[in-house]
């Protein structure tokens, strides 16, 4: 490809995924409203922008083939910094990405899109909704977006539903739901390189045993992680206390996202390895 545009990309995930986007294009463009990243990797430039800005999007995704869409806030928060940045934000990019005629939007999405539903469910990717925080709203209104725009637009989208990525496990909750930065790397590259994708939705998650989520309608990607949150399943048990079957923050797909009042995070509620 010649352009591939990386929004959010002085975030954590999108931070890490410069460097492997930036083998699959001539040039990739980062985007997040950070004065800078840092060094560039070959290829690599770096625009401050605004997400909220459609004209800014607009000129940002200018001859791109595809926009890998990280950018966002990442917790939840109150409802009018959740409108501007996830929705607001998620509409000027598959606008901007339809006028620009750039074949896929590539999507960060969160298992709090379905973050209420009981993990012992074991729910496939074509469940109804059922956010748990304004937050899992917004990932909500972006993938129903992404399907509006394939269905009356022709812009396909890969919606990937990201469950707990983080260099490793660190809660009893991540065992199953963990995903590992490898394979976060290899869920985008299958995300862009596979020929056709129409409107899919996947779970970003590792090929853990505990996985709580199904994958099967969306092999056709290619996505086969390799790594396994088993291997920590010891260690994380032993530390962590049980859980509590009557507790949807230990019951449920969202974690503490499932308790936490609306409006306040629940990021701040999880014991996360930096």
């Amino acid at each position: 490809m010649k352009k591939i545009v990386l929004t959010g990309a002085a975030g954590k995930l999108g931070g890490f995924l410069r460097k492997s986007l930036s083998g699959m294009a001539d040039t990739l463009v980062s985007t997040d409203l950070a004065d800078d990243v840092g060094t560039l990797f070959s290829g690599e430039t770096y625009v401050k922008a605004d997400l909220a800005d459609l004209g800014e999007m607009n000129k940002l995704l200018q001859d791109a083939d595809m926009v890998v869409h990280f950018g966002a806030i990442g917790d939840e928060a109150p409802f009018d910094d959740i409108l501007s940045s996830n929705i607001v934000g998620a509409y000027n990019i598959w606008e901007a990405a339809y006028r620009n005629k750039v074949r896929r939007v590539v999507y960060a999405s969160s298992i709090h899109a379905v973050g209420m539903y009981p993990k012992t469910e074991f729910i496939g990717t074509d469940v109804p909704h059922r956010p748990d925080t304004f937050y899992g709203l917004s990932k909500c209104f972006a993938e129903d977006l992404g399907r509006l725009y394939w269905e009356k637009r022709g812009v396909e989208s890969v919606c990937m539903r990201i469950l707990s990525c983080n260099p490793g496990v660190t809660n009893a909750r991540a065992v199953g739901s963990w995903l590992s930065y490898e394979d976060l790397a290899h869920l985008v590259e299958r995300a862009i390189d596979t020929p056709v994708t129409g409107f899919t939705v996947v779970y970003g998650v590792s090929d853990n045993d505990r996985a709580p989520v199904d994958n099967t309608l969306a092999n056709y990607l290619g996505y086969r992680p390799r790594d396994n949150g088993e291997a920590f399943a010891k260690k994380v048990f032993a530390a962590d206390p049980p859980m509590d079957p009557q507790n949807p923050s230990d019951m449920c797909q969202g974690g503490p996202f499932a308790v936490v009042p609306l409006g306040e995070s629940g990021v701040a509620m999880m014991k996360l390895k930096e």
